[in-house]
């Protein structure tokens, strides 16, 4: 997929048995870079994607805020909802960095285009609470990334050890559709994001 300038892929699968998946994503675009989410509401089925619906619309919406800004705004307006584990980045081009935040069990990683780069494979900090429900203060994560690094969010319906198969030199929707199919535990909502770092424009 395409936003802009932009080079992304998501694959994603509802539990089975259910029509609505709690676990969504946000690719927003903005003059200065892009704010990149995943959402993993608690739970699944229909009241989980409405939690997760709740706070795509204020990621959407707001995605030039600051993660801080913006996880405390999606909490005050999740709380009549079931909360979510939500983690971000917002990318600022001109500065070539990421500004990270996560809260729950998203898990991110960063794959490095440069194989000098050591660790080639990061794996990101998440801390722990729910959005909407238990959130404390945090301070986000300042990191440095260059175009051609990839990001990739996976929810907790999709195994921990697909870092096993990076770095790839896969398409980012192709390397999605592969971490989907091969390490989805079928036991939960599941779904990967993986964004190609860096101002392409």
């Amino acid at each position: 997929m395409s936003v802009a300038t932009l080079d992304w892929g998501v694959a994603s699968l509802p539990l089975a048995g259910e029509s609505e998946s709690g676990d969504r994503c946000v690719v927003a675009p903005f003059d200065a870079g892009a704010l990149i989410a995943v959402i993993d509401a608690l739970g699944h089925g229909p009241e989980a994607a409405h939690a997760a619906e709740v706070a795509a619309k204020v990621l959407e919406a707001d995605a030039r805020e600051k993660p801080g800004t913006l996880f405390h705004r999606c909490h005050e307006l999740m709380r009549s909802t079931r909360g979510a584990a939500i983690s971000a980045a917002s990318f600022d081009w001109a500065r070539g960095t990421m500004t990270w935040l996560g809260v729950g069990n998203v898990m991110g990683v960063v794959v490095r285009a440069d194989s000098a780069v050591n660790p080639r494979v990061k794996q990101m900090v998440v801390h722990g609470g729910v959005v909407g429900y238990q959130l404390r203060d945090m301070q986000p994560l300042v990191v440095e990334v260059a175009p051609g690094d990839l990001l990739i969010l996976a929810t907790d319906g999709v195994r921990r050890d697909f870092t096993e198969i990076l770095p790839a030199a896969l398409k980012p929707q192709v390397l999605a559709d592969r971490i989907l199919r091969e390490y989805a535990t079928l036991s939960d909502d599941a779904l990967v994001l993986v964004f190609h770092c860096g101002d392409e424009g």
